[in-house]
């Protein structure tokens, strides 16, 4: 079967006979404002994703590293760092928003609202709240979004703003970067 734009699947784009490629990230045309995108897969916090963050920071706090300490003070289990968290849900967010970007501008009003533990299941969605052409960078779109995520029981984790440069040809950029 060749390829032809019928045959395409959504997320794909003809890059030569019977050949496609996968598309990641968006262009600023992308970009709905209300739009809600619900990432898969869902990920699955590990022990090694705790301990990793851990030795990458320098985290030396206890409720994260010691169940002795943690036993001693009411908790069940160790506390899977904020930092970790945050970590596993951009990266679940950038595939379908910012895979393209050259820039993140900001991240705002981060709110870490249950507590995530190893072996918890994290979903996330992103709702667009802006996205415009940027003043200073005209080949450039500013898009902000707000994404939330959930553990594998309903409960929000987390929940945060971000806003981070896209190409305004996405196309362009995919042709010049082979990407």
């Amino acid at each position: 079967m060749s390829s032809t734009s019928s045959s395409i699947p959504q997320g794909y784009r003809p890059v030569g006979e019977n050949r496609v490629r996968e598309i990641v990230g968006r262009g600023l045309a992308d970009f709905t404002i209300g739009e809600v995108i619900e990432h898969r897969p869902a990920r699955t916090v590990s022990d090694l994703d705790r301990s990793m963050v851990l030795a990458l920071t320098g985290n030396p706090a206890p409720v994260h590293s010691d169940t002795e300490y943690c036993a001693r003070t009411g908790r069940e289990e160790l506390l899977v760092c904020g930092v970790t968290t945050l970590g596993i849900v951009i990266g679940a967010t950038v595939r379908s928003t910012s895979g393209l970007t050259s820039a993140n501008l900001g991240l705002d009003e981060v709110k870490f609202t249950s507590p995530v533990h190893v072996g918890d299941t994290l979903r996330a969605e992103t709702e667009v709240l802006k996205a415009r052409r940027s003043d200073s960078r005209p080949d450039q779109g500013v898009v902000t979004c707000r994404t939330t995520a959930f553990n594998q029981h309903g409960q929000q984790v987390i929940t945060f703003t971000r806003t981070f440069l896209v190409p305004a040809d996405a196309t362009a950029v995919r042709d010049a970067a082979d990407y």
